[in-house]
């Protein structure tokens, strides 16, 4: 069993508290701006272990008849048709996958905001689809001098040609497909459109990270950093919260660079601001339930590791990112993050050397060491993979799970009818394989019900997987890192 730093009961119901409270304190109606991912948030259940991945969903399902959900846009993201890479699906396709999401989870989803709009052709049919689907959309402009020339923002011509977004329920969450969208601009034009009606609103922000009443230092607030290392995010101590309360609290540069201006838009909009630092600002619980701090300590540096791991191979891969290594190098030095903490690492390397090919090893979540090589039939993550299983099940290593009869066959169609010049089998055809085996064979059978235990795993091997092999073994909830090298040294690896 994996060790939990995190108490995730804990955290569902002080979060939700803070939220109403929130919500109170401004007279009934909150305008919060969500920050990073929804759910799928596996960067904080792996920095903060026993945190789930759909912990805020599931947060705001408590909180689901005061809740609208507002999605916005970049109508210049729409143009671009910019992706997202994670899942390899476009901003607009990404904000119809939301709306299902949030539907299934019974969060009732108000409308789509198109924000930066100046007449973007892709925009307007990306509008009129939205419209045929039922869903309500409005435009926002870009507006001159946004977000320093607060005189002009706050103005008929600034916030005031925005459409207003009509909504009917006390909690409004402005969320996005990715970052850049407009959210924070969204939530300033509904206060200022609120505020000429009469109606009493305020704003808040939710971001997991950094988390605000950890050291600067504390290597969860460093495996942030390492986390958006590619858009040079610097966590620091906020100075406005320093001068306001003498407490030391973490925020992120971004945000304090921005506040002032913010501070003198709610001045200008309301006739006072609500917030005396960017930190007043957030409504986050995380750092209050950490329950073993050594725990996220561990994990964190682990995750800063991965993330150096990762940089490494895009590097290979071509992707201009040695300014990220560098930042990733100094995150490591200051959070004691190096190979030598991962036992998987030595590991792999020692199997591939022994056996002169590419190799990997894992540990399990209660600490155990599998190592995997490669064969004639099998690669090294699909090795790996059934030898994990074999382990987890207290099966001898010595046993065969897929029969060479089931094998080898498959091996043939590859190379033979479907003409790879690999015979060996992926991590997906491995798992196919064991199925099939599972039907007669109970020792495959047995194997096959430990998928489920390989969640939390963590996987080291000594060269870059194929995409595949990587894709299947995260969803398995292995966490992977790669050595920095490809298998053979072909230019092209496809």
């Amino acid at each position: 069993m994996k060790a939990v730093g995190f108490d995730n009961q804990k955290y569902l119901s002080m979060q939700s508290e803070q939220i109403r409270k929130r919500i109170d304190f401004f007279g009934g109606k909150l305008y919060l701006e969500f920050g990073g991912k929804l759910f799928d948030d596996y960067h904080a259940s792996r920095v903060l272990p026993g945190f789930a991945p759909d912990s805020k969903i599931q947060m705001l399902k408590q909180l689901k008849d005061d809740v609208e959900m507002v999605i916005v846009i970049n109508a210049a993201d729409i143009e671009a048709n910019k992706m997202r890479g994670d899942l390899g699906i476009t901003y607009e396709e990404d904000v119809l996958r939301l709306i299902d999401t949030f539907r299934e989870m019974g969060l009732y989803v108000g409308s789509v905001v198109l924000t930066r709009y100046n007449g973007q052709a892709s925009a307007n049919a990306f509008f009129k689809r939205l419209t045929a689907l039922g869903i309500h959309c409005y435009c926002h402009y870009t507006i001159d001098g946004y977000p320093s020339d607060v005189k002009r923002i706050v103005s008929e011509d600034g916030l005031g040609k925005n459409e207003y977004i009509e909504t009917t329920r006390s909690l409004i969450v402005v969320t996005a497909p990715g970052p850049g969208s407009g959210k924070m601009a969204t939530c300033l034009s509904q206060l200022y459109h609120d505020h000429k009606r009469g109606i009493t609103a305020g704003y808040a922000k939710f971001e997991t990270f950094p988390i605000w009443n950890l050291p600067l230092k504390h290597p969860v607030n460093l495996a942030y950093e390492a986390a958006t290392a590619d858009l040079n995010d610097v966590n620091m101590i906020d100075p406005f919260h320093l001068e306001a309360y003498d407490v030391k609290a973490v925020n992120y540069n971004r945000d304090v660079e921005i506040f002032p201006v913010l501070n003198a838009m709610f001045e200008k909009i309301q006739g006072e601001s609500p917030y005396k630092s960017p930190t007043d600002m957030g409504v986050n619980m995380a750092g209050n339930c950490i329950i073993d701090d050594e725990v996220c300590c561990k994990a964190s540096r682990m995750e800063i590791l991965r993330r150096y791991y990762t940089a490494c191979v895009n590097r290979i891969k071509g992707k201009n990112v040695d300014v990220e290594i560098q930042k990733l190098e100094l995150l490591m030095n200051q959070s004691e993050a190096c190979p030598e903490i991962f036992p998987a690492v030595e590991a792999a390397l020692s199997k591939a050397k022994d056996t002169g090919a590419p190799a990997g090893a894992l540990v399990l979540a209660d600490g155990r060491l599998v190592t995997g090589r490669t064969s004639d039939t099998l690669g090294a993550a699909s090795a790996l993979l059934l030898n994990a299983l074999k382990k987890l099940a207290g099966i001898n290593d010595g046993l065969d799970l897929i029969s060479a009869s089931v094998l080898e066959p498959i091996c043939q169609l590859k190379t033979q009818y479907l003409h790879h010049k690999n015979p060996r089998l992926h991590t997906d055809e491995v798992l196919m394989a064991l199925t099939i085996s599972a039907l007669t064979n109970p020792i495959a059978q047995k194997a096959q019900e430990q998928l489920d235990n390989l969640r939390g795993s963590d996987a080291h091997f000594s060269v870059i997987l194929s995409d595949e092999d990587e894709m299947l073994l995260r969803r398995l909830g292995i966490n992977v890192s790669c050595e920095a090298q490809y298998e053979t040294k072909r230019l092209y690896h496809k």
